[in-house]
């Protein structure tokens, strides 16, 4: 039987690029440091020379911005980000004090769906970079060029000795396929960048969100990271590059500003008589709310 609905289409291809960016991701997780930064700075060159032509694309698919300010964007995405993770240590064993017999190691999470605007050429080198391999939901608009960019990729992956399915995407996007790329068992983050429906989106996906963006305090968000990784507590990262639509935001530009950091409860429809969430998620985030509190105090004296 052939399947001719878009939206069982689109579910299907999903389940396949999950399948597949898995199967990479542990072929990944068997390269040393040196071969997972020979992909990640063939990404970066890849990214410099198709700049241009990625960024005209961009703009004729969308109809936003300038075509000089998104080259500027690409080699940014590709060639700064490159330039300030490359000497990081992500693989392995990553530090080590012998005084206290302490050794830190580097484990991955998996396969990350990404979600993007149009941008996924940074996304896909911090995935990597990491020892994680990244599904794209791409918005509809941007389709052309974002296949065109991930195409770009998957070549820069393979030719540095690669599984050029580390990084794949939806060519079917339907709202169907992103909640269930979102939802999918395999799928072990979510990097969300995009407008409120998108965000909405990520909220209701199934696992804390934890706000990042010029609008945070850094300390504070280190913290609930390192917080949710040390209790082993499931998490989403939600790019807040303005409001963040929260009393957050009020408090931190109060007077001389106030330490912020937001933790967003997953949940449909909201503000509407019929809002829907999980126990578990619930907990989850009670979880990890008591986890960043305890000893907060002190740690904040300090700053």
């Amino acid at each position: 039987m052939q399947l001719i609905d878009k939206d069982l289409l689109s579910m299907q291809e999903v389940r396949e690029l999950v399948e597949a960016a898995k199967e990479a991701q542990q072929e990944l997780a068997r390269m040393d440091q040196a071969q997972v930064d020979r992909i990640v700075r063939a990404i970066a060159d890849a990214g410099v020379r198709n700049a241009r032509r990625l960024a005209q694309m961009a703009n004729e698919d969308t109809g936003f911005g300038i075509v000089d300010d998104k080259v500027i964007k690409n080699i940014f995405a590709s060639r700064g980000v490159y330039e300030h993770i490359k000497d990081m240590k992500t693989i392995g064993e990553i530090s080590r004090d012998d005084a206290k017999r302490l050794r830190t190691i580097a484990v991955p999470v998996g396969v990350i769906a990404g979600l993007i605007p149009s941008t996924a050429l940074y996304k896909a080198e911090i995935a990597i970079k990491a020892g994680n391999a990244i599904v794209f939901s791409p918005h509809p608009t941007a389709l052309r060029c974002i296949l065109e960019t991930v195409k770009v990729i998957r070549q820069a992956v393979a030719e540095a000795g690669g599984n050029e399915n580390l990084v794949s995407c939806i060519t079917i996007p339907t709202m169907e396929a992103t909640d269930n790329l979102m939802r999918h068992r395999d799928v072990a983050m979510i990097l969300a960048t995009g407008g409120s429906a998108m965000v909405r989106a990520a909220y209701s996906s199934g696992t804390p969100a934890i706000g990042v963006g010029p609008n945070m305090t850094r300390w504070m968000t280190n913290r609930m990271l390192a917080k949710a990784k040390e209790r082993q507590i499931p998490y989403q990262l939600e790019v807040m590059s303005g409001h963040t639509g929260t009393n957050g935001w009020e408090m931190q530009i109060s007077r001389e500003g106030v330490a912020t950091s937001v933790l967003s409860l997953p949940l449909k429809y909201m503000h509407s008589p019929i809002e829907v969430l999980s126990l578990a998620d619930m907990e989850q985030v009670a979880a990890l709310l008591v986890a960043f509190t305890e000893g907060l105090g002190k740690e904040a004296a300090r700053r």
